[in-house]
């Protein structure tokens, strides 16, 4: 196995918050209710077996009780949905990437139909590294793009624009990407 190379050491390395304890400003998680300040950091994958839908107008884009949850901490979940549970017709390549210091490099994509497009609404880890290995063929939408539901709950967008975490009643914050979370 190679080396980490110290630029990415330094990167994983950056962060205050690891999900050892909860921060003063954090909000206790009722009953039934996860705070993300207990998820931890470096991030962890779930799977989930609840039935997510993704819908964009009258499409059903998506829909799998076989998703995969990434918990990372500060952050809501983030659902990865596989290629079997996906209309992948709708996809296509969109410019840009991005990089996470824990999955790798992320491609984003288009959703396009014969009436309308959307840029950069859903992203992918082609070649994630090897602890995120589990995410590859498979897809997150942003749900501040599309209508996205956990088991009939609708969700709401994570803060900030560039988070593609997915909020429900079951989630406790305050998240990464309000005002003020820069250093987080």
């Amino acid at each position: 196995m190679l080396d980490t190379p110290a630029w990415l050491v330094r990167h994983r390395s950056g962060w205050r918050h690891r999900g050892a304890g909860r921060p003063p400003f954090a909000r206790p998680p009722g009953p039934g209710q996860e705070s993300v300040w207990d998820y931890p950091r470096p991030p962890v994958w779930r799977r989930d077996a609840r039935r997510i839908e993704v819908r964009w107008g009258d499409l059903l884009v998506a829909s799998t009780t076989e998703a995969i949850r990434v918990l990372e901490t500060a952050s809501p979940p983030t659902f990865y949905l596989p290629p079997a549970g996906v209309d992948t017709s709708l996809l296509r390549r969109g410019p840009g990437a991005s990089f996470c210091e824990w999955k790798g490099l992320a491609r984003y994509w288009d959703l396009e139909s014969a009436r309308d497009s959307i840029r950069g609404a859903v992203w992918s880890y082609p070649e994630p590294f090897p602890e995120f290995d589990v995410l590859k063929d498979h897809v997150a939408f942003y749900p501040a793009a599309v209508r996205c539901t956990v088991d009939g709950e609708p969700v709401r967008a994570q803060p900030g624009g560039f988070y593609g975490g997915w909020v429900t009643n079951d989630i406790v914050g305050p998240f990464k990407g309000d005002p003020g979370t820069e250093s987080w």
